[in-house]
C-alpha cells in the first residue's frame, strides 16, 4: 500500500528534475566546440524570427535564452582564443543592434544584414579553428541552413563565406543538403527508432530548404510557394537537438 505512492512520488520528482535541466545539459553528448556553433546560429535565427514576426515577447525571450546558452557553451570550452572572444563580442553586439531597431523594415539600416552575416561567419570560423576531434558537423550544418532560410524569408540573402567553399560556412543548400543526405543515409534507421524519426524530420525539412533558391537574387522560392520560416526553424532546432543528444 505504501510502496506504490512512494514510487509514484519518486517518479514525479525525477521527471521534475529532468524538466528543469537546461537544453545545454541534454546536449552534453556533443562537443563544446560543436555546441558553440549550433547556439550561435540559433541565436541568429531567433533574431530573424523576432524581427520577422513583429517583435513578439516570446521570440525576444528565446533570443535571450540562446545568447545565455551560447555564453555557457563558450565557458565550457577546454580551450578558447582571442579570435573567438572578439568575434563572440561582435556577434552579440550585432544581435543586440537588431533588437534595438524599430519594428518596420525601413527602420533597419541598409547594410545591417551584411554586417550580421559577417559577424556570424567570423564567429563560426573562429570556433572551427579551435582544437577538436574530427566528427560530424551535421547539427551545425542544419542550423546554418536554417539561418540562410530565415534570412531569405525575413531580411534578405545571407552572405555565406564564399572564400571557404570547402567548409559548410561557404555552402548553401545546393551542397549542404546532399552532404546531410549522405551522412544520414549511412545511419540505420530501422534498428534505431530515434534515427528513423530524425530521417523523417529531415525529409520534411529538406523539401522546404531545397526550395530556398539561393542561386537567385529575387528572394522567391523555386516553386513559387511562400517561405515557411517558422516551420523550418522548429524542425531545424528539433533535429539538431536530437542529433546532439544522440552523439
Amino acid at each position: 500500500m505504501f510502496c506504490k505512492p512512494l514510487f509514484r512520488n519518486i517518479f514525479i520528482c525525477t521527471l521534475g528534475l529532468l524538466a528543469g535541466l537546461s537544453p545545454l545539459a541534454f546536449a552534453e553528448a556533443a562537443s563544446p566546440q560543436e555546441q558553440v556553433q549550433v547556439f550561435a546560429s540559433r541565436a541568429t535565427s531567433s533574431l530573424m524570427l523576432l524581427r520577422g514576426e513583429g517583435l513578439q515577447k516570446s521570440h525576444k525571450e528565446r533570443l535571450e535564452s540562446d545568447l545565455q546558452l551560447l555564453a555557457a557553451a563558450i565557458q565550457s570550452l577546454p580551450q578558447t582564443s582571442d579570435g573567438l572572444r572578439s568575434s563572440h563580442l561582435e556577434l552579440v553586439t550585432q544581435l543586440r543592434r537588431g533588437v534595438s531597431f524599430g519594428p518596420n523594415e525601413e527602420d533597419v539600416p541598409w547594410g545591417y544584414p551584411q554586417e550580421l552575416s559577417k559577424a556570424l561567419r567570423e564567429f563560426l570560423h573562429a570556433a572551427r579553428q579551435l582544437p577538436h576531434e574530427a566528427g560530424s558537423e551535421l547539427p551545425a550544418k542544419v542550423e546554418y541552413l536554417a539561418v540562410q532560410y530565415l534570412s531569405r524569408s525575413y531580411i534578405g540573402t545571407f552572405e555565406i563565406a564564399r572564400e571557404q567553399p570547402d567548409t559548410y560556412l561557404g555552402q548553401d543548400e545546393r551542397l549542404l543538403v546532399p552532404s546531410i543526405d549522405q551522412e544520414l543515409a549511412a545511419l540505420d534507421g530501422k534498428s534505431d527508432p530515434a534515427i528513423g524519426k530524425m530521417k523523417i524530420r529531415w525529409e520534411y525539412l529538406k523539401a522546404a530548404i531545397s526550395d530556398m533558391n539561393s542561386k537567385s537574387n529575387t528572394l522567391a522560392s523555386v516553386s513559387g510557394r511562400p517561405f515557411a520560416p517558422i516551420t523550418v526553424d522548429r524542425h531545424s532546432r528539433a533535429m539538431s537537438k536530437q542529433w546532439m543528444a544522440m552523439h
